[in-house]
């Protein structure tokens, strides 16, 4: 186990895939955007000067420091780690289905991570698992929409469907 990741209780987790009902938004953070973690994430995944350096930042469309797209993505996951996926059933996911950044995250704005249930259904070939269809928001001080993400999650289910008739 990383060093960075809580132990998790062994005990049943909180949230299972018939927690999560059409509509159901849950929110997270804030997270300050720190001048150190926005250097260093660019320094090892995302090198472009606007992320290393505020004078590149100033000269650039961004008119300051600027997080990477990546690093915003990353700080809203840990959010979402924190906030529920960590005390949860959660299998992973298959992938997302789109990722827009629709403006600069720069070094001291706060971030804050939404999440709405979109749709739910279970896997037909895997009666354990259900299946979330998520969109994620990241939002600013300001209540600016930053990043959205949509993707499906999968989860255990808390009751397994029952195997199909035979008939």
């Amino acid at each position: 186990m990383s060093e960075h990741a809580p132990a998790r209780a062994q005990r049943p987790p909180r949230w299972y895939w018939e927690d999560f009902t059409e509509g159901l938004t849950m929110e997270f953070g804030p997270k300050k955007v720190e001048r150190e973690e926005v250097i260093d994430f660019a320094a090892k995944f995302d090198p472009q000067p606007f992320h290393l350096s505020e004078e590149a930042g100033k000269a650039s469309l961004f008119k300051g420091l600027a997080a990477s797209g990546w690093h915003t993505a990353g700080m809203v996951m840990r959010m979402m780690c924190d906030g529920f996926i960590l005390d949860s059933s959660s299998l992973g996911s298959p992938g997302l289905d789109g990722l827009k950044w629709l403006k600069p995250v720069l070094v001291g704005d706060e971030i804050r991570a939404r999440m709405r249930v979109l749709a739910t259904r279970p896997m037909k070939s895997k009666p354990h698992v259900g299946l979330v269809q998520t969109v994620w928001e990241a939002v600013n001080q300001r209540d600016e929409v930053v990043m959205v993400i949509e993707s499906w999650a999968m989860f255990g289910r808390r009751e397994p469907a029952p195997p199909p008739m035979e008939g």
